[in-house]
């Protein structure tokens, strides 16, 4: 078969969200996959400071060609002309796109007239009214499309709002891949990092820190977790950064959890935290596929989940995870609180979960991709 040249688009400084999707892609298409087309994978990424970050290395360790298009601002149109040239020079097949921004500079400047174009549809953000306005790019961008991915069934519907036809509508879950061992003195470093007390267990939670994830629900509900799981001691740790940090502090300071809660920042290698963690908790109020609940499983910690967007996609509640309604915090602290409680359903929830992280991997997820491509460059317009 043909091989089939992609230029992928991607908007992250970091190893996050939907930019692990596209390494792990990356990764995969170095590698030969039966009746599947080859894949010769160019990434571009945008940059306003100029310099290497943790994504641009990860991007060079990939083997991926890589341009990078210099820009001012969020919606920079400088970097169409841009745009145009690194399609032209990686003699692109097909456009990846995955996200707001990206998939309207693909039809902004008409790449979409002379290639194939894959948008993906990673969910929206709301943290401010810009923002929120930028959403509604996707009504112009979206429908012109050939093939339209998403990472969950839930965000379908979102997607058919915005005009796009429901034949050109794919769901593919995110991948996971086994992570690298920790090892007990990093362990004990991470412990005295965050200043745990000795056999203070630790509720975790990991995502970027907006409106739609609902760390603030968390931190209601933490003061009735603390009340019903009793001894030992009991520490919230988030992993993550954005907006909502300020207002999760004052929350805190007005709750009086200060001494009880860590906002640990972002960190570019997530997985120490993991090994720490007693129990996972995912308060999103509105979710995809979240690449943290899968690295909570694969990681054998059991999870609390809100059951929100494609969460129960994931997971089933009593079998693989814990899930409570969204934006109930008093459901959420008696879920976390029976976690902590039962030790033998923690044991089966981490033992059943396995089977699901088993099905979720980076050859799954490029195959899934792959077959998307191959339909879009086969479809006659």
């Amino acid at each position: 078969m043909k091989p089939i040249r992609v230029l992928a688009l991607l908007e992250a400084s970091t190893v996050s969200g939907s930019a692990k999707a596209v390494l792990e892609f990356a990764r995969e298409a170095a590698r030969a996959h039966a009746g599947l087309p080859k894949i010769e994978l160019s990434i571009a990424t945008f940059d306003r400071c100029r310099r290497e970050n943790s994504l641009t290395r990860a991007i060079r360790e990939t083997g991926a060609p890589h341009d990078v298009l210099a820009e001012r601002y969020r919606f920079d149109t400088r970097v169409i002309a841009q745009l145009r040239v690194a399609a032209e020079k990686r003699h692109a097949d097909l456009i990846w796109s995955n996200s707001v921004k990206s998939h309207f500079l693909v039809r902004q400047a008409g790449l979409h007239r002379r290639r194939r174009w894959a948008a993906f549809h990673h969910g929206y953000t709301s943290t401010d009214l810009k923002m929120r306005l930028y959403n509604q790019f996707d009504r112009w961008s979206l429908p012109a499309a050939d093939q339209v991915l998403t990472s969950s069934a839930a965000f379908v519907r979102e997607i058919e709002r915005q005009n796009v036809r429901p034949a050109r509508v794919h769901v593919q879950h995110m991948p996971i891949r086994a992570s690298a061992p920790v090892s007990e003195r990093q362990k004990t470093d991470l412990r005295r990092e965050l200043r745990l007390d000795h056999g203070a267990r630790v509720l975790l939670c990991v995502g970027r820190l907006s409106r739609e994830k609902g760390h603030a629900d968390l931190i209601r509900a933490l003061p009735t977790i603390c009340e019903r799981a009793g001894r030992p001691p009991l520490r919230l740790v988030l992993v993550g950064e954005g907006p909502e940090r300020a207002r999760i502090e004052r929350l805190c300071r007005r709750l009086q959890l200060t001494e009880i809660v860590t906002l640990a920042g972002h960190r570019e290698d997530v997985n120490p935290y993991y090994t720490i963690a007693d129990v996972f908790v995912l308060p999103s109020r509105s979710e995809g596929c979240s690449n943290a609940l899968l690295e909570a499983m694969a990681a054998g910690v059991p999870v609390v989940a809100t059951d929100a967007g494609g969460i129960s996609e994931i997971v089933t509640h009593g079998a693989t995870a814990l899930l409570t309604r969204n934006n109930c915090a008093e459901e959420l602290a008696a879920g976390a609180a029976r976690m902590l409680e039962d030790g033998e359903l923690r044991r089966r929830l981490v033992s059943s979960a396995r089977e699901i992280i088993s099905q979720k991997t980076p050859e799954a997820y490029f195959r899934g991709i792959a077959s998307v491509f191959q339909e879009a460059c086969n479809d006659a317009r």
